[in-house]
């Protein structure tokens, strides 16, 4: 197996020192950024005292903030023929695009394939060929360790996907053992799981990096429904009661685009959190978690869009059911399209904990009327809403139809 130990910091100093390399030798600080133009590192070169003002354009101080371009200011760039360059491209100021100094992109290509950007100010006179030609030597060294880091990540996105869609318990045993293999001392340490559901791609391949999102360990795609996808994590925590990584994890992964070709998916997306656990012995019920809550975020927006498995309350045990459970014989007229109001009243009704005057408050209607629908909700049902066991049964199909249409 290949050096699967190798963490992502590792990679980061490498990338560090590199750019640096070339900042000495042209004389400018020069950006690294992979090829979807995320910021990989910045070389803050300084020959003499401060960095000119200008050169912070809001182009390049958006890159560096947020470490990522927009697709906009991606698209402007590539237009000049970035992506099929082999050698450095020389990119005019526009201020209109918000790029207000002109650019030097030297392509990072590892085997013919472009896998980053090395940009720097073009200044005049601007580094010369000599140091141009130095430059693109370094970057067919960056390309190399791009090259390998992409080759470990999916290394762990496979041994990771191999654990979540195991359907045997020996399966899975096997497929963390692969896995603690691949993370190495880091398999011990804390952990939790996030899952994006659904991941608005169609494309299995199409997740991102681990760099880009801080402290992850692995990402990977599963199937998700019948036909979507959903987004896997596995991420790093420094303390179980301080889950704010995950969360800004989550919410950074959400960011994407609601829905995308192929992707079927027709209401929203979400996200859900494990409860933390150290080691990987139950990853298996993590990833239960995280799936779980993410479709209670889905089902109940109040959760959303991220949700930790901990907080949606009775949801833990009705995502645990199988989705024809939700369909009682009972409780299964009142939820055809024609009775959608009814349905609703009694679902308000329960979570109001029976209090009339509360239901009505919150429906907005006279309590007379609540009284009548009520009524209508029992003839439906030949449910008593004066027993206990039959409100439970009537509120827990409510609840559950809300996941399997979410």
């Amino acid at each position: 197996m290949r050096e699967n130990a190798r963490v992502t910091s590792d990679y980061r100093a490498d990338y560090q020192e590199l750019v640096d390399e070339i900042s000495e030798l042209l004389g400018a600080p020069a950006t690294l950024e992979n090829r979807d133009f995320e910021l990989i590192a910045f070389g803050a070169y300084d020959a003499e005292g401060d960095l000119d003002p200008s050169a912070l354009d809001p182009v390049r101080t958006r890159s560096i903030l947020t470490r990522r371009s927009t697709p906009a200011v991606r698209a402007w760039f590539e237009g000049f023929g970035i992506t099929r360059a082999t050698g450095p491209v020389r990119i005019p100021p526009s201020p209109e695009a918000g790029v207000y100094r002109g650019r030097v992109c030297l392509p990072v290509r590892h085997r013919g394939v472009v896998l980053g950007y090395v940009w720097l100010l073009d200044d005049d006179p601007g580094p010369g060929q000599a140091q141009l030609a130095a430059a693109m030597r370094v970057t067919a060294r960056i390309g190399a360790l791009l090259a390998d880091e992409a080759q470990h990540g999916a290394d762990l996105s496979r041994e990771l996907r191999a654990v979540l869609t195991a359907e045997r318990d020996w399966q899975r045993d096997m497929a963390i053992a692969e896995l603690r293999t691949a993370l190495g001392p880091r398999a011990d340490g804390l952990h939790t799981v996030v899952c994006v559901a659904p991941w608005p791609s169609a494309d299995p391949d199409d997740a991102p990096s681990v760099r880009t999102v801080p402290g992850a360990t692995a990402l990977c795609t599963v199937p998700w429904g019948a036909t979507d996808l959903c987004l896997a994590l596995l991420l790093r925590l420094r303390s179980a009661s301080a889950p704010s990584p995950a969360l800004s994890a989550a919410a950074r992964l959400l960011e994407r685009p609601p829905a995308a070709p192929g992707s079927t998916a027709a209401g929203g997306v979400a996200a859900g959190v494990a409860v933390p656990r150290t080691g990987l012995a139950e990853l298996g019920a993590a990833w239960r978690e995280a799936s779980a809550a993410a479709r209670a975020a889905l089902a109940e927006p109040r959760f959303g869009p991220v949700a930790e498995w901990a907080s949606i309350g009775p949801f833990r045990l009705l995502t645990a059911l199988p989705p024809e459970a939700a369909q009682d014989p009972a409780v299964r007229p009142l939820l055809s399209p024609a009775h959608r109001e009814l349905a609703r009243t009694a679902e308000v009704y329960l979570d109001c904990a029976g209090q009339a005057a509360r239901t009505a408050a919150e429906l907005g209607i006279h309590r007379q009327t609540l009284y009548y629908r009520l009524s209508r909700v029992e003839k439906l049902t030949g449910l008593d809403l004066d027993d206990g066991e039959d409100r439970l049964l009537l509120h827990m199909a409510l609840k559950g139809t809300r996941l399997t249409a979410g």
